[in-house]
């Protein structure tokens, strides 16, 4: 995202690693925020429970993403981040970042670009879950998720996603079954195949055009 973490020796010394197996928190929801994490590899969804008690999905973090960004304003993290394999990261204690704060100024002002970011990508979210057919919806998914891949030097076309077909429906506000039968049907559009969590595009363009459809929400 533009933040100049070369210029962070805690992030790579490899002494500072932690790592977490499949199903270990790195840290749970409602905890004070103690500093962010960058992960190095492996992957993570981070979960919230709402007051009803429902769980929902709301994040997925990648290789090279900064974790913990939404628990600076309230000083606690919103969520439980989960591994969801063999995971690395390394910590960037508050402590710490209040002091790079004060001596690179292009960190505070990314950390302030990627905060607004944040906001607004929630909105967007937010439109989409409310406006657009499931089709759209997990069609835009994937163009992201293609996107991420390709911004980090990987092949945008094919890759495997460690979030699971519930994972997935969770973080869009559809059904498992909607999102099973969505990605049949994109198998039959011939616009992407899947073989339990690996996923090829087919068809860029095709995706890009139903990701950016609107019409009648359907499929929650």
């Amino acid at each position: 995202m533009g933040l100049p973490l070369e210029d962070i020796p805690e992030l790579h010394d490899t002494q500072t690693y932690t790592l977490l197996r499949k199903g270990d928190a790195l840290f749970k929801q409602g905890m004070s925020f103690t500093g962010l994490f960058l992960v190095r590899s492996g992957s993570l969804k981070q979960v919230s429970t709402t007051n009803t008690d429902e769980s929902l999905v709301t994040a997925y973090a990648m290789p090279g993403d900064l974790v913990g960004l939404d628990a600076i304003g309230q000083n606690v993290y919103p969520g439980t981040a989960l591994a969801l394999e063999t995971t690395t990261v390394s910590e960037l204690p508050q402590e710490r970042l209040s002091e790079l704060g004060a001596q690179l100024p292009a960190l505070r002002q990314q950390l302030c670009r990627n905060l607004s970011q944040e906001v607004h990508n929630e909105r967007l979210m937010l439109r989409l879950l409310l406006r657009r057919t499931a089709e759209a919806r997990l069609a835009y998914f994937f163009v992201a998720i293609s996107e991420r891949f390709r911004r980090r030097g990987y092949s945008p076309s094919r890759f495997r996603l460690a979030l699971s077909r519930s994972d997935i429906s969770s973080y869009l506000g559809l059904t498992v079954e909607t999102v099973s039968r969505t990605l049949a049907r994109f198998h039959r559009q011939e616009l992407l195949t899947s073989r339990g969590r690996d996923f090829h595009i087919l068809d860029w363009e095709g995706l890009v055009r139903l990701a950016e459809a609107s019409g009648r929400r359907s499929g929650a």
